[in-house]
């Protein structure tokens, strides 16, 4: 993974989810020390969750990664079902 880094976070993990990604940052000495977003583009973060615990943050990175995953899942199959009716 290349070096990112947002508002002085630094990003230690991510996982893309189709066209999102999701990430978790972390900064020494200042509080909150650990955030989550939404990413795209590689550079355009949003919806920051932040944590003052990295057990916390890395929950929440799973659940939010997870949620999007669901998501897509649903999506995909959609999809696929209207393909098989269109046939």
């Amino acid at each position: 993974m290349e070096n990112r880094e947002n508002i002085g976070f630094k990003i230690i993990s991510s996982m893309e989810i189709g066209n999102v990604e999701i990430v978790l940052g972390a900064r020494d000495g200042v509080l909150p020390q650990y955030v989550t977003w939404e990413c795209r583009g590689g550079n355009d973060y949003y919806w920051g969750h932040y944590f003052s615990d990295l057990t916390a943050a890395q929950k929440d990175f799973c659940n939010r990664a997870f949620e999007k995953i669901k998501i897509r899942e649903i999506f995909m199959n959609e999809r696929k079902h209207r393909e098989e009716i269109e046939r």
